[in-house]
């Protein structure tokens, strides 16, 4: 008989064992420490047992079978939850087990426990800002939905009523050959901008505290040597480490690439990406990966025009709670 309970704190070992088998795609890494759930999944000031549920075997000693994982995502100030906006962050099933309908259960029971604390939307798929578990295990640079990778889960949630909303495109950047990225103005732009390359300043809100965690990322600033070294572009940077096991090589990911209002359509974007890859080039990265949505059609023709590859792509699904 397969039972329903909340997260115990005797769990990890097992749900580490449950993602590694249910987890054999491009899109997440081996759990080979369960202490890496702490850091990503338990030590969220917001991480509620209730919000994880897990199935277990009674006829197997209570063996865990499975799990689901949810939460809510931020109020637009990024400095709160907003309990009316529930993600399912994370659903998984031993793969022996996946022909009893566990999973479909798992989803139902993490849904009552999203409504019943004021959810009147539902989302699959952690993606930025609706993001409260997922990042730095699932996806790669950031958090892009579910993806393409994982086969298995567009079918799934669209027979459970879920729509596809935003998409989300993976770029990345091979770095074993020379990096030739070429463009007119990028003389002209050397000649008046200088990149630094420094320790992240102090994350901007709350909500990136709380899912970047203990994240120690690098920025690369462009910034105006005839303007006192006013900013005018910056990147974000942090290494995918468990990714880089999965990948074959070392690798890096561009979380945010900013360039100033006045300044845009200049190049500006295109030659700190070029300088950012050149840079992990240079420390022995193998690969670099950037996530555009599909919204920002400007980032996504950036990625193309600097010879990135698109390798995958994320889709989050919505729901509405009847009322």
């Amino acid at each position: 008989m397969i039972s329903f309970r909340r997260f115990r704190n005797t769990d990890p070992p097992a749900l580490a064992e449950v993602w590694n088998e249910s987890h054999p795609s491009r899109s997440a890494y081996p759990i080979r420490t369960p202490a890496l759930l702490d850091r990503w999944v338990f030590s969220k000031p917001y991480f509620d047992p209730d919000g994880l549920i897990v199935a277990t075997d009674d006829a197997d000693g209570g063996k865990i079978l499975g799990y689901a994982l949810a939460g809510f995502g931020p109020n637009e100030a990024l400095s709160a939850l907003d309990y009316t906006n529930g993600v399912i962050c994370s659903v998984a099933v031993r793969p022996g087990s996946r022909r009893q309908a566990i999973a479909r259960d798992l989803v139902q029971k993490i849904e009552g426990y999203l409504t019943a604390r004021g959810a009147t939307t539902l989302r699959a798929g952690p993606r930025w800002p609706n993001c409260p578990f997922g990042f730095g295990l699932y996806g790669g640079t950031s958090c892009p939905g579910f993806l393409a990778s994982d086969p298995g889960a567009d079918p799934f949630f669209k027979s459970l009523g879920y729509e596809p909303a935003d998409t989300t495109l993976v770029f990345h950047k091979k770095l074993e050959a020379p990096i030739a990225i070429a463009d007119g103005r990028f003389g002209m732009l050397r000649k008046k901008y200088e990149t630094q390359v420094l320790r992240a300043a102090s994350v901007p809100t709350w909500w990136h505290e709380c899912v970047w965690g203990m994240l120690e990322p690098v920025e690369f600033r462009m910034v105006d040597k005839q303007a006192n070294n006013a900013p005018a572009a910056r990147a974000v940077v942090w290494e995918l480490e468990g990714y880089g096991w999965r990948w074959g090589f070392p690798s890096a990911g561009i979380l945010d690439i900013q360039v100033r209002a006045d300044l845009r359509r200049q190049g500006l974007a295109k030659l700190m990406l070029a300088q950012v890859l050149r840079f992990l080039q240079d420390q022995f990265f193998g690969i670099c990966e950037v996530h555009a949505p599909a919204e920002r059609p400007e980032l996504v023709g950036l990625c193309k025009s600097a010879t990135l590859e698109q390798v995958d792509v994320g889709t989050t699904y919505l729901k509405r709670v009847p009322r």
